[in-house]
């Protein structure tokens, strides 16, 4: 099935005709079972991929007083791209470091329900591009008595016209006539005043259109009607949280893939955390980790290998065999080798 979201990056390398080396961290809980997963099947392609496995989370910090070792974090600085499973406790000690290792500025995350699968609103189609830098999760928090503690969130007008060129780019590839900023600016005037003001300032530079939502009415009205919105932009924190909630329209968080993108490198994760209740069952739905690894492909140039694991995990997903939280008993391995087998 066609859709213009199918493969949500601008293609980042100018060629596919080169060896690529690939960071591989699967991390914790089933991420390190999903994670093998997305590489069975970006090992089938028989690509010039030099795959490299490195450890990062809570097991980790457990072993070596490290939740990202300095070899692990240097590995995803240097490597074309990184695919990353979950982290624990450990999440922000992980995450966050891995996308400033790989200059990420933007968060890519499409919630699309997919032909077969029981979603709440099977017409979802959208994509969300987070900024990915600063906000709330920029780290400055301090505990200043014993009754208060304090968080700085932190909006630069560089980082937000960044985002801002990079949505209009976004939507210009693919022939899309404009995006929706959510913003909280009526409450926070100073912060999201100043992200919204710059991203609609370099929109309207490029002559591409521009909507605005509340953030709080856009969880309402995307409940409602996800079709009136396509492209969506948002702050650190609002494209963390309302792209979750769209998970919830299209059958979980489990389809969910997701791509931190810089000028030259990208970090790939499916959107879901460490699900320790199924966590070493084999029962973990691999379809975000491998719809990740689609990402990857499309970012480093392969686009009609992109297509075709899109394509094989589409037909998957539709037809079976399905894993327990898609309604059906097959276990983690027998998607991936159904996967495969359609390539």
């Amino acid at each position: 099935m066609e859709c213009h979201h199918r493969h949500p990056l601008l293609t980042a390398l100018e060629s596919a005709h080169m060896s690529h080396e690939i960071a591989v961290i699967p991390g914790d809980g089933i991420g390190q079972e999903v994670t093998p997963a997305a590489l069975e099947v970006l090992e089938a392609l028989d690509l010039d991929f030099e795959f490299v496995t490195a450890d990062a989370g809570d097991e980790t910090a457990a072993e070596t007083g490290e939740a990202l070792p300095q070899e692990t974090y240097a590995l995803a600085a240097s490597a074309d791209a990184t695919l990353f499973g979950a982290a624990g406790k450990t999440a922000a000690d992980v995450i966050l470091p891995l996308r400033e290792a790989v200059d990420s500025f933007v968060n890519v995350r499409p919630a699309r329900a997919y032909p077969g699968v029981d979603a709440l609103r099977p017409e979802t189609d959208l994509v969300f591009l987070r900024e990915n830098t600063e906000g709330v999760y920029a780290g400055h928090e301090d505990r200043l008595s014993e009754d208060l503690s304090t968080l700085t969130r932190v909006v630069t007008d560089s980082a937000s016209r960044q985002l801002g060129r990079f949505a209009c780019e976004y939507v210009e590839d693919r022939g899309i006539e404009s995006f929706t900023v959510a913003h909280k600016a009526n409450v926070m005037r100073e912060t999201d005043g100043r992200f919204r003001d710059a991203v609609v300032d370099v929109a309207d530079g490029r002559g591409v259109e521009t909507e605005e939502v509340l953030m709080d009415a856009f969880a309402t009205h995307v409940c409602l009607d996800p079709t009136q919105f396509d492209v969506v932009v948002c702050p650190n924190l609002a494209g963390d949280v309302l792209s979750d909630l769209a998970a919830g329209l299209v059958g979980g968080l489990g389809l969910l893939p997701s791509a931190n993108l810089g000028a030259e490198r990208g970090l790939f994760e499916p959107v879901h955390g460490t699900a320790p209740d199924i966590a070493g069952e084999g029962v973990a739905n691999p379809s975000a980790a491998i719809l990740s690894g689609a990402m990857l492909l499309e970012f480093l140039g392969y686009d009609a290998e992109a297509e075709s694991v899109q394509t094989a995990t589409e037909a998957v997903l539709e037809a079976g065999p399905r894993t327990a939280d898609l309604g059906g008993s097959a276990t983690t391995d027998e998607v991936t080798a159904a996967i495969v087998d359609r390539l």
